[in-house]
Parts: C-alpha cells; structure tokens; sequence
C-alpha cells in the first residue's frame, strides 16, 4: 500500500465507515492491508468483508463498476461475493480523508468455505472452477452498466501495465520483449465472442470453496475488460506457478476446467493458442511488481524467491511459461 494512503487512515475513517454500515465496534476485526484495509464483520448473525480503498488508487466510478458487475452476475446464478447496501442504501460510501481525497467503502456477503487446500485441489474442483469462469463470460458477453460512467477500464490501460510503470530502463532485453508482445496482443480481436468483462486475476488465492465443491469468487478489484483467453490464462498462471512440475500440474487441471467451461461457454479453440501469450503478460508484470516491491535481494517470501530465480533471464530469452499444448488437451 502507498504510504501515502496508510498515513491517511486513521479512527476516525474506520469510526465513520462503521457508522455508515452500522457495524458494532466488537464486531470488527482487521485482515489485511496490503492494496486496502480488509475487515471482517458481523451483522445480524451473519459475516461480511469491509473494505476501505483510497481514491488516489481507484476512483468513485470504478468502485461503482466493479460492485455493479459484481452483482450482475450473482444476479445471473454466477458464484461471486456480492456487495451489500449500507444504511444509507449506497455500494459506495465515499468518506473525507481531510487531505482532499477520500476513502471507498464497500462491503460485501462474505464468501462461504474456505481456501481450497492442495487436498481439494483435483478434479472435483476443476469441473466446477472450469463452469464459474464460464458462466462469468458467458454473462459478460450481455452485460451493460447501470450507469454509463461507471466503465472498468480495458486490460492494456496505463494503470494496468505495471512493466511499464515499474521496469528500469538499464533492464532493456525484458522491455523490449514486454513491448513486443504488447503490440502483438493489442493487435488481437475484440469480438463480443471473445472479449467482456473479465476477473483477471481468478486464481486459487481470490475463492473459497465449501464441503460440496461449491466456489465463491471475490476480489474484482483489478477486472478489465479483457480477453476471456486472458482470465483462462490466469487460471493456468498461478496453478502451474512454482510446481516442481508445471507441465503435470497444467495436464491435471486443464482438461476437466475445460469440461467445466463448456458447460456454461463456448469459446473459439483458436483462442486456446493465445493463452502462451497472456501467460507471459502475467509473468513480465509479476516480476515488474516483486522487484519494485521487494528489490533485487532475498524477500523473506519463498513463493516470491522460487518465482524470482532465473526469471529475468528466462523473460529475456522468449522461454514459454509452461511448455503445454492448451488446444491438443482440451479438445
């Protein structure tokens, strides 16, 4: 989190934000805030997730996008974390920070279950990880904002390209491949078929599933609109990210995550052929965030460390992220 933000925040925020949802001050308790202050709270014997974000990293009108999409499609059967109104019945409630910004409340039903541990992680979960992502583009393909100005912005806007935000020129070879691909991906169709509204960033760490294999997707704040192949990359992305074998990691869950979407989505096989590509945009801006967040040196995170070994030379050389045949497998 900037520290900018952090500094802003204080009693008196969290004072208000509770009054504006009227939440006891025992029903309260902090989880995070790594990108926004995350909160669990109870209400009315039942538990919700509140979170207070800045304007000077989202604005009012994306906040109002994203909780607009959000209950679009829990309103179409979609197994998403939907937001909840406040006492003033708003989505948004928009709280002074007395340096001339302000902070974004929202809240929504939090999501049943839990993490899906490496025990769940097989096919009972890909069947219906594979019908979620389905059915959430297959909604997406109809979807319209309540209102005209409340528009997430596309996958390729400035505030989404964290390469470019975060790479040093001197790293000229990673750049200069970054920039390729770029312009090859922006080349791509945009076709209601192929490209919406899209999570983008739907891996295992942003859903809870329940004893019935049942899903619920939360944290929208970084969706797009994007290539559905875009949201089918990530999925792979961060199932196959530091396996001892990517290869066998990818070939269990493809095949049954792709059984999955077909039930609720058809989507070109042509597009299956573009996953490489968007699997090395995720890589390219992943590295870019955990260098400027961590630096060159050890990170005391060995998820970060595994990830971090070799890549910048591997993004150098053009090497594949997984060496996978996405079209041969899942048709």
């Amino acid at each position: 989190m900037e520290e900018a933000i952090r500094t802003r925040f204080n009693d008196r925020i969290l004072e208000e934000a509770r009054q504006r949802y009227g939440i006891a001050a025992d029903k309260i308790t902090l989880l995070d805030s790594f990108e926004s202050f995350m909160f669990a709270f109870q209400k009315d014997d039942r538990e919700f997730i509140l979170r207070l974000g800045h304007s000077r990293r989202r604005s009012p009108e994306l906040i109002h996008a994203e909780v607009d999409w959000i209950n679009y499609l829990a309103a179409g059967g979609a197994g998403v974390a939907r937001a909840v109104l406040s006492a003033n019945e708003e989505l948004v409630e928009t709280i002074a920070d007395d340096q001339g910004g302000h902070f974004l409340a929202t809240a929504f039903v939090k999501a049943p279950g839990g993490p899906p541990k490496k025990a769940l992680w097989s096919e009972q979960l890909f069947v219906p990880y594979g019908r979620l992502l389905g059915r959430i583009h297959r909604l997406s393909k109809q979807y319209q904002p309540t209102n005209p100005a409340w528009r997430r912005p596309p996958w390729h806007d400035p505030m989404m390209q964290y390469a470019h935000l975060y790479l040093a020129k001197e790293q000229t070879a990673v750049r200069s491949h970054y920039q390729e691909l770029m312009t090859y991906l922006c080349g791509l169709p945009q076709d209601q078929d192929s490209y919406g509204l899209i999570h983008q960033d739907a891996h295992g760490g942003n859903f809870f599933v329940d004893e019935n294999y049942n899903i619920t997707l939360f944290d929208f704040d970084d969706c797009v609109y994007g290539h559905f192949a875009y949201d089918l990359a990530m999925v792979v992305f961060y199932a196959v990210t530091n396996e001892p074998d990517p290869i066998a990691a990818a070939a269990a869950l493809w095949p049954a995550f792709m059984r999955g979407y077909r039930q609720e989505n058809e989507l070109d096989p042509a597009w299956l052929a573009e996953l490489p590509h968007f699997m090395t945009l995720r890589e390219i801006d992943l590295y870019a965030v955990l260098l400027h967040t961590f630096g060159p040196g050890p990170s005391g995170s060995e998820w970060v460390d595994t990830f971090m070994h070799g890549r910048q030379a591997r993004i150098a050389d053009g090497a594949p992220y997984v060496n996978f045949d996405f079209r041969g497998t899942a048709l």
